[in-house]
C-alpha cells in the first residue's frame, strides 16, 4: 500500500489491532425460531425501504448474509433516525439503549431489528466496539454542524461510514487483516459521496459538512450555499471534491480482494453504485441544491455485468 496519509493512520488506529475472526459463523439463523427469522424479514423491509442501491447490493451475497447484512442496515437506519427524527430529550436515553443492545444483547422483546442485530453481532463475531463507535458518530451530529479540514471531516467520516464497513467486512469474511485499511478508505469514499450529494438538504438541517478551509480556498461562503448558487468557482469547488472521492475508491478498490469470494460482486456493487452518484452530480452540472444526484435500477443494473467481470479477473 501507499504511504498513508495522516488522517488515514487516525483512523487505522481507531479501529484498532481486531485480531482475524478464527471461529466461523454458525449457521442457519431460522433452524426453529420463527421469532428470528420474523426479525430478519423485518430488517429486510427497512432495508428496502430506505436504500435501493443497499438492498441491490445485498441481493449478491448468500441468504443468510443477505440477511445479516440487512440487519446491520437497519441498526443503523435507526441510531441515525434518532439522531435526526427523535424528540432531543429523547434522543440520549434511545441511544443508551443501543448501546446497551450491543454491550448486553439486553433489549425489548418487541423490537424485532434489536433481535436480528444481536444474532448478527454474535453470529459473525463482529466486534462490538465498531458498532458503539457508529452510535457516537452518529451522534456527533447533534454536538457539531462544522468541520474545519478534510482530515477533521474524515474522522467523521469513519465513525458514521468506515465503521460500517468494518462490519460488513465481518460477516461477509475476510482473508487478512491488511484488508482493514482499505475498508476504512472505502467507508470515507461512500460518506463522502453522502455528503456531496446531500449539500443542500443538509445546509437546511443546520449543516454544512464541507471543509471550511477548502470553502474558502475557493472563495465560497456558507451564504452561497444558502442561495444555492452554482457559479464557476462552486463547480470547481466541486470537481476537486469528486475527484478526490473518485481516488478514495480507485484506492480502496484492492480490498475487495482481500474478501472472501462470495462477499466481493456485493461490496464491489455498493461502491459502484456510490461512484455512479458521483456521475450524476456531474451531469446535473454539480447543482445539488434543487436537484438530487441519484441512479434508476437500470443504471445499477446495468453496471453489474462489468463488475462481475472484473471481480472474476482476481
Amino acid at each position: 500500500m501507499e504511504v498513508q496519509a495522516r488522517w488515514e493512520n487516525q483512523l487505522i488506529a481507531l479501529a484498532g489491532n481486531v485480531p482475524h475472526p478464527s471461529t466461523r459463523p454458525f449457521f442457519s439463523y431460522w433452524a426453529g425460531d420463527a421469532s428470528l427469522r420474523k426479525a430478519y424479514a423485518h430488517t429486510r423491509e427497512v432495508t428496502r425501504e430506505h436504500s435501493k442501491s443497499f438492498f441491490l447490493a445485498s441481493q449478491l451475497l448468500p441468504e443468510e448474509k443477505r440477511s445479516a447484512v440487512r440487519a446491520l442496515y437497519a441498526f443503523c437506519r435507526i441510531v441515525d433516525d434518532i439522531v435526526d427524527e427523535d424528540i432531543l430529550d429523547e434522543r440520549d436515553s434511545h441511544l443508551d439503549y443501543w448501546r446497551e443492545v450491543v454491550q448486553s444483547a439486553s433489549f425489548s422483546d418487541a423490537d424485532p431489528v434489536a433481535a436480528a442485530w444481536t444474532d448478527t453481532l454474535a453470529r459473525y463475531h463482529i466486534p462490538r466496539h465498531y458498532a458503539l463507535q457508529l452510535i457516537d458518530g452518529v451522534n456527533r451530529d447533534m454536538t457539531q454542524t462544522r468541520y474545519q479540514t478534510f482530515e477533521e471531516l474524515a474522522t467523521y467520516c469513519y465513525g458514521v461510514a468506515s465503521t460500517v464497513g468494518l462490519m460488513s467486512m465481518y460477516i461477509v469474511g475476510f482473508k487478512t487483516n491488511e484488508a482493514v485499511p482499505y475498508a476504512i478508505k472505502l467507508g470515507v469514499a461512500l460518506q463522502m459521496t453522502n455528503i456531496l450529494r446531500d449539500v443542500g438538504e443538509d445546509f437546511r438541517n443546520g449543516r454544512v459538512y464541507l471543509p471550511r478551509d477548502e470553502l474558502a480556498l475557493y472563495g465560497i461562503r456558507e451564504t452561497d450555499i444558502a442561495a444555492g448558487n452554482v457559479t464557476d468557482a462552486w463547480r470547481l469547488f466541486m470537481k476537486f471534491q469528486i475527484e478526490r472521492t473518485r481516488k478514495l475508491y480507485d484506492e480502496a478498490w484492492p480490498g475487495v480482494r482481500m474478501l472472501e469470494r462470495e462477499g466481493q460482486l456485493a461490496i464491489g456493487a455498493a461502491a459502484v453504485f456510490y461512484q455512479g452518484i458521483l456521475d450524476a452530480i456531474e451531469a446535473n452540472a454539480y447543482d445539488v441544491f434543487s436537484k438530487r444526484a441519484s441512479l434508476g435500477a437500470w443504471d445499477k443494473i446495468s453496471r453489474i455485468p462489468s463488475l462481475w467481470w472484473k471481480v472474476k479477473s482476481f
